[in-house]
């Protein structure tokens, strides 16, 4: 069951025997994770509607709920890593967002599309290579893009074929790579440490995307050390 209400508007209710998890997210940060996705607009968003989109849009987001209760905020570890506190929040905004209608689809205009050629991209590279280990968001990319979050989207879709965020994550992935490679784990070091360091909460994600991009999964990296 979802109940939805406006953080704005005063609502009452009733329930009788019922176990439930309140998850609260603040409407400004809807809109910057909605400005996020392809062909989503930089204007406030908000939900158009109470039931999700589909039972399967549903399940996700019950799933993703229930996975940030039972093993991020219940794991020190993640708790203590300053990317993880910000990752968290955008993943359960995007998953809200794809539950539920709202009003964030536009197309980019005919300036994010001038805006979107090479060089921006090479802008927007440079400073996620400078600031990957920063808490920084799409709009903070754009910013220093001087181009819209749409342009800046627009760019990387057509050029690389991929997201801002998306290159966000390949460069942290690649730090925590490099972490791997050099940490000992006779001294402590593991891999939800370094994979909570570089802003991956969900350890089964963070393997697949590190067994895709390197041939094998983290936990060899590290313990060549012991080898």
């Amino acid at each position: 069951m979802f109940f939805l209400a406006q953080p704005d508007r005063p609502f009452t209710g009733r329930v009788r025997q019922v176990r439930f998890t309140y998850t609260s997210l603040e409407p400004a940060l809807l809109s910057q994770v909605a400005a996020t996705a392809p062909g989503r607009t930089d204007q406030p968003v908000r939900l158009s509607g109470h039931r999700p989109v589909s039972p399967a849009a549903g399940r996700l987001l019950r799933h993703a709920i229930r996975f940030v209760h039972d093993h991020v905020l219940t794991d020190p570890t993640a708790l203590a890593a300053p990317l993880i506190a910000s990752t968290v929040p955008q993943w359960m905004a995007a998953t809200v967002l794809n539950a539920f209608p709202n009003t964030a689809v536009t197309d980019p205009t005919i300036e994010d599309r001038h805006d979107s050629h090479p060089a921006t991209l090479r802008r927007a590279i440079a400073f996620i290579d400078d600031h990957a280990h920063h808490d920084i968001t799409v709009a903070d990319i754009a910013a220093a893009t001087h181009v819209t979050i749409r342009a800046l989207q627009y760019a990387f879709r057509r050029h690389r074929d991929t997201t801002p965020m998306g290159y966000l994550r390949q460069v942290r992935l690649h730090h925590a790579h490099q972490e791997l490679m050099a940490a000992d784990p006779t001294t402590g070091a593991t891999v939800t440490q370094i994979a909570a360091h570089w802003g991956f909460f969900h350890p089964g994600r963070f393997a697949h995307h590190y067994r895709h991009t390197y041939g094998h999964p983290p936990h060899e990296t590290l313990l060549r050390h012991t080898r």
